[in-house]
Formats: structure tokens, C-alpha cells, sequence
């Protein structure tokens, strides 16, 4: 169906297509609701990976216990998009396949290592998230194309993962910055590995990998977290707008790495047994 109308779309919720349409975009000759597909609205895990449908409403996330507590970043992203009527449309599929810099899903999805199951009539092929999403508005999928689920391996022993934003609102409201980051610590208490990511801060979500090879080695210490600090507000390349400043979401975007890592840490302290 996708390959015979060439402005076919396929939907894991329509929480972003229908207003966009309802705004003057030009609505495509097929839209295909992927809510009654079951493959794209499960939630799985067994002892190596979780498997989430991309289209699973993002509330069974948020609901789920055993997720929310192996990865409360990804959980606490998922229940910041939009009001609680609209997680039970929203999805990690349609949140990233939007193409949105400021999508709150991404950089959680992206610390855990996420990889999207992309399915078309060539087959099928394995992404990692950070791939998907190459500007604005644009992917890497062919128009015949879609997000089928996403695989996320377990969280090791001593590992935690965490997600901030910054809005202008105190609720439903688009990310001025965001910051997703986790931490693996060794036995001896310091970072043996992390993962920082900000959105909304460049045309994509951007890691900060010289703040996460400062972290390695260390305890998050203030002088350390200074680094993280200076790293995140060096990636961004953001731009100016109704929500902020290019100078604002730079020194927002270093604070909110700090408290990222440092929430990750305190629970990667909290989680000394294996999953």
C-alpha cells in the first residue's frame, strides 16, 4: 500500500499528523493507523533485550513497572509527551519518526543504545535510534518504510539512566532543552561508561562524547562535572526562538547534563543487582 500512492503515510498515533493537518499541511491520499498491527503494540523482554512495539501508546511505558524501573529515563521521556489522554495515542515510533529536534523520547532512547526494527519491501534492517533522524522534520526511511519496534538490551547491574527538560510551561509543552544520560558504574564507585545526549539544541539530537569520556574514570566530582558542563553547551547549535535564546538553551543544556548525570548515578548506585 505504501509503494502504490507515493503520499501514503502510515501512523503510530496520529498525535503529530492530525494537527500538522488541521495547520494547512497538505493531507496524504492514505493514511495507514499501524494501532491494530499487534507485532507494533507489544511490550516484551526476556533475559538479553525489551522489545517495544512502535506503536505501543506510550502510557504502558509509563505503567509498566519492570520498564519503568530498568529504564525510568525512557519511561520519564515517554510520560512527558503530551497530556495523559494523548500517551494513550503517542508512541516512541511516531515521537521520533516525526523528525522533531526537541522529541523527548529520542535522547533517552539514544544513551540506552535503542535500535529501531525498520521494515519496507526489501526487507527489513536494524538502526540504531542516533541514525534515524537526519534533520528536521526528516529520516532516513524510504516512503515505503516503517518503524516495526525497538530493541533495547538490559540494563547491566550498577547501571541508571535519566531524563530532563526545560519548558517554558510548567506542563505539556516543547522542550527548550533536554537531556537524556546514563551512567555504569564500577564496583569501586567510579563511571566505567556513559552516555549524554541533548535535543533541541541542534537540527538533530546530539551525544556529548567529551563529557562522557570525562565522566569515565571518575566519581562526577564538581570539577568533573564542570566538563560535562562546558562539553554540553560547546555541541549545541541551536537557534533562536519564541522559547529561548541560542546563549539561554547553551547554559540551560550545561545544567541539565550536570543533574542528568548526577540522577543517573544515584540510581546506577540503587541498582547493585542484576536485572
Amino acid at each position: 500500500m505504501l509503494s502504490s500512492s507515493p503520499s501514503a503515510q502510515v501512523f503510530a498515533g496520529a498525535t503529530d499528523i492530525v494537527p500538522q493537518i488541521h495547520g494547512g499541511r497538505q493531507a496524504p491520499e492514505v493514511l495507514v493507523d499501524l494501532k491494530k498491527i499487534d507485532e507494533l503494540v507489544s511490550l516484551t523482554s526476556d533475559d538479553k533485550k525489551w522489545t517495544v512495539g512502535a506503536a505501543t501508546p506510550t502510557v504502558e511505558l509509563t505503567e509498566n513497572q519492570a520498564f519503568s524501573q530498568e529504564f525510568p529515563g525512557i519511561s520519564e521521556a515517554a510520560g512527558l509527551i503530551g497530556s495523559d489522554q494523548i500517551q494513550s495515542r503517542s508512541s516512541l515510533g511516531g515521537n521520533l519518526c516525526n523528525g522533531s529536534p526537541a522529541a523527548d523520547s529520542v535522547p533517552a532512547m539514544m544513551v540506552n543504545g535503542t535500535r529501531a526494527l525498520i521494515a519496507g519491501p526489501k526487507g527489513n534492517r536494524l538502526v540504531d535510534v542516533s541514525e534515524v533522524v537526519t534533520g528536521p522534520g526528516q529520516t532516513c526511511l524510504d516512503s515505503d518504510e516503517f518503524v516495526v519496534e525497538f530493541e533495547i538490551d538490559r540494563a547491566p547491574s550498577l547501571t541508571g539512566d535519566a531524563y530532563l527538560r526545560m519548558i517554558p510551561r510548567t506542563e505539556m509543552d516543547i522542550a527548550v532543552v533536554g537531556a537524556g544520560a546514563r551512567v555504569t558504574l564500577a564496583e569501586d564507585g567510579t563511571i566505567a561508561a556513559a552516555a549524554l545526549a541533548l535535543g533541541a539544541v541542534a537540527p538533530t539530537v546530539v551525544r556529548v562524547t567529551a563529557a562522557e569520556e570525562a565522566l569515565i574514570g571518575t566519581t562526577a566530582d564538581e570539577d568533573t562535572l564542570a566538563v560535562v558542563a562546558a562539553a554540553a553547551s560547546a555541541v549545541c547549535n541551536p537557534i533562536d526562538d519564541k522559547r529561548g535564546t541560542i546563549a539561554y538553551r547553551e547554559q540551560v543544556a550545561g545544567v541539565l547534563a550536570k543533574r542528568a548525570v548526577l540522577i543517573a548515578m544515584e540510581r546506577a548506585q540503587q541498582r547493585n543487582g542484576d536485572v
